[in-house]
């Protein structure tokens, strides 16, 4: 191996440490007082004006805000809390009432511009805006978290004030907005729940009164800012549920420059102490300098080293292979790299233990130094990779030789103390002709190159191919046109049959999302969903086929409807959020939506993967487990996590027309599950005679191409009809 790191003799004398270390210990104890002096002078200006005003400033703001905000809730409680209000806002003609006292009050109002009434389903009964009926809806108008506040509303209990106040984001700005429930002052109220009226009161923070608020609390600058917006002084707005929605900022007094004048003498004295002391601090360091330099040349060296095998390590190679590329460049030779990856090396470590896997480490490390050629590289790149790296004018051959020496040396037993064990390696090969390629490429060919040669079957080396990367390109233009085709919904949706075991009636569908790329033709979901997983697309997917799943079995009413949820999803805190949303926007009765969710993430996340179940089911939804039977199924999931229904895996269907075992299993997985109490879905139903055999161990729910191959809406719509007809012509031949 070349000297590419000069190294010079470590001096000798202990004299030298002490003196040095002496030296900047006196000088350090200097800098100290120096740094205290000058620190204490900026102490001096800092606590005269500029943090406490500062603080001052932003606890005032803080306080305005809540004073703001605490306005209209004593309003709201004025309005709201009226025996007038109790008696004439429920009343059916109390209508002209109701907008004398409440609509036409907000003209001209510093306590709100905006007065509205909601029933019970959150239907405007009244909404006028500065004195004028409200244009267009609530929904329009306000963001959703102004439903955060009256579901609080709402939820009040005995002996709790049925009222909340918060800040919203709405079409005209940022408002404070109070909601209370309409009854008399005592607060009592005759009428039953479901026949309640709300009031709400908006306050909008516009440009009058925040100018007002910075003349009251003497706030220079104050204005109002979107949350985005970069400042030094300010304060948040944050509505209910904790989303920023701007920032009240303005503008320093800064104080703190009229007492950096009294203090500036100091300073300066300070500054030219400390400029005096590093002078000679300079001179000193000079002169130890050059006898500590061949001391870090030496730490940097090390640090270039593996310490177990004494080989260069990943960022010894690196250095390495970019100078054998500036110097192939200059002389037009080619510089060939192999990585090495030991096969079997992880079986030796866990069968023998690590001290035995490091003696191998050395030992393979040791024979590889016998056979590389003079003026190469050898390095040790991680726990099990070696790294080869020189220049040669052969092209190819040299790197195809020695690759060859290598597999023949690690073929051979190796005797690592008392034990003999054998290995194999895969080698990568690559190669930079004429330093055209340069480091981070030509390392990335190689390992690209070598874990080819361990999927052909280990023991063996491979030449990179630029026919290689076709399989990462292919990759890449799939996400591209996939990112496109969830973004334009050009996804379809197919839709397989659920059936009932005893009358085999349709009961519902599983949701499976089909994808025809443009080009190319249909691409199978086992391809593209794993691309979506990897590349943050699955959130988006898995969004898109809910949202699609429910607004198409809104026609089937008497179906349910299945939905694959990826573990990309579950990890996201928000999905609870997004699915009900979902329900929302669709308008789909929450009960007949089932969400299928599989093992893997449970294993990893069992804690946030309960919670995120629990919040599943206060929307209403069903929660089944996936592919039961496949993994690492156990009676400890489904009491843990309490499923509303699993469905059986289709490898426990396949042979138990043929093996006696895999019908015993499937009846005792079957048993446990209705030991439980939860309902059984077996899928992968092919013949008659399977889904018999289902059927008597007890399965509820039947699914397979038996039934029905997944269809398109449209064949689910036309089997509907058709059972309709027959139940239609059922009944009128009993009725003959």
């Amino acid at each position: 191996m070349p000297a590419l790191f000069k190294t010079k003799n470590k001096g000798s004398g202990i004299g030298r440490h002490a003196t040095v270390t002496g030296v900047l210990f006196s000088f350090a104890v200097v800098v100290a007082v120096v740094t205290i002096m000058v620190l204490s002078a900026l102490e001096r200006v800092a606590s005269k004006s500029n943090v406490l005003d500062d603080e001052r400033s932003r606890e005032t703001m803080s306080g305005a805000l809540h004073t703001f905000a605490a306005q209209l809730s004593a309003t709201l409680n004025d309005y709201a809390a009226w025996d007038d209000a109790a008696t004439n806002v429920y009343a059916s003609d109390g209508m002209e009432w109701t907008v004398s006292n409440y609509g036409e009050m907000s003209v001209n109002s510093s306590l709100f511009d905006m007065a509205i009434v909601v029933d019970d389903n959150r239907k405007s009964i009244m909404a006028y805006q500065e004195g004028k009926p409200m244009d267009g809806t609530l929904d329009d108008f306000f963001a959703p978290s102004l439903w955060a506040l009256f579901d609080r509303v709402k939820a009040a209990g005995p002996g709790q004030t049925p009222e909340a106040t918060g800040f919203v984001d709405t079409k005209t700005g940022i408002a404070a907005v109070g909601i209370a429930l309409v009854r008399k002052k005592s607060g009592e109220l005759d009428l039953p729940p479901g026949q309640h009226r709300y009031l709400i009161f908006a306050r909008h923070l516009d440009a009058g009164k925040i100018d007002d608020l910075g003349t009251t609390y003497v706030i220079g600058g104050l204005k109002l800012v979107p949350a985005e917006t970069a400042a030094t002084y300010f304060v948040k707005i944050e509505d209910v549920v904790g989303a920023s929605l701007g920032k009240l900022v303005w503008v320093s007094r800064a104080p703190g420059d009229i007492g950096y004048g009294e203090v500036r003498p100091m300073v300066v004295k300070a500054l030219c102490l400390v400029g005096l002391f590093f002078v000679v601090l300079l001179v000193i360091g000079l002169l130890a300098g050059r006898r500590l330099r061949a001391e870090e040349v030496r730490a940097r060296e090390e640090t270039l080293l593996d310490r177990l095998s004494g080989l260069l390590n990943r960022d010894g190679l690196r250095l390495a292979v970019d100078s054998f590329v500036q110097h192939a460049a200059q002389t037009n030779r080619n510089v060939l790299i192999l990585y090495l990856d030991l096969d079997g090396f992880k079986e030796v470590n866990d069968a023998y233990g690590h001290g035995t896997g490091d003696q191998l480490i050395r030992a393979v490390a040791a024979g590889l130094k016998v056979l590389i050629p003079e003026g190469a590289v050898l390095a040790r790149i991680g726990g099990d990779e070696f790294a080869i790296a020189f220049t040669s004018e052969d092209g190819d051959a040299a790197a195809l030789q020695l690759s060859e020496q290598i597999l023949d040396f690690l073929a051979e037993p190796l005797e690592i103390g008392r034990r003999v064990v054998v290995i194999g390696a895969s080698i990568g090969i690559a190669s930079s002709v004429g330093g055209t390629v340069d480091r981070e490429e030509l390392v990335r060919r190689a390992d690209l190159a070598m874990y080819k040669a361990k999927e052909a079957g280990r023991a063996r080396m491979t030449l990179y191919d630029p026919a290689m990367d076709a399989d990462r390109e292919e990759r890449n233009a799939l996400e591209l046109d996939l990112r496109m085709a969830i973004e334009g919904g050009d996804l379809t949706l197919a839709y397989q049959p659920l059936i009932d075991a005893a009358t085999h009636e349709m009961t519902g569908v599983e949701a499976l999302v089909r994808w025809n790329r443009p080009g190319h033709g249909p691409v199978s979901p086992e391809v593209f969903i794993p691309v979506a997983e990897t590349s943050g697309l699955i959130e988006a997917l898995g969004l898109f086929v809910l949202r699609k799943a429910c607004e198409t079995a809104k026609q089937w009413p008497e179906l349910r409807i299945s939905v694959n949820v990826s573990p990309g999803q579950f990890r996201n805190p928000a999905f609870v959020d997004y699915v009900r949303y979902v329900l929302r926007q669709t308008e789909i009765e929450a009960k007949r939506v089932t969400l299928e969710v599989t093992e893997g993430y449970m294993i990893q996340n069992p804690q946030r993967t309960r919670q995120a179940i629990e919040r599943l089911k206060t929307l209403g939804v069903k929660v089944a487990l996936d592919d039961f039977g496949s993994g690492f199924s156990s009676i400890g999931y489904l009491r843990q996590f309490g499923f509303d229904r699993i469905k059986i895996d289709r490898s426990l269907v396949m042979e138990i027309l043929e093996s006696d075992g895999q019908r015993e299993m499937l009846q005792a997985t079957v048993a446990l599950a209705r030991s439980l109490d939860i309902p059984v879905t077996a899928e992968g139903i092919e013949t008659e005679q399977q889904a018999v055999a289902v059927r008597l161990f007890g399965c509820d729910t039947l699914q397979g191409y038996f039934f029905g191959k997944p269809m398109p809406a449209e064949q689910i719509t036309e089997r509907l009809l058709d059972a309709r007809s027959k139940k239609m012509g059922a009944r009128r031949i009993s009725v003959a």
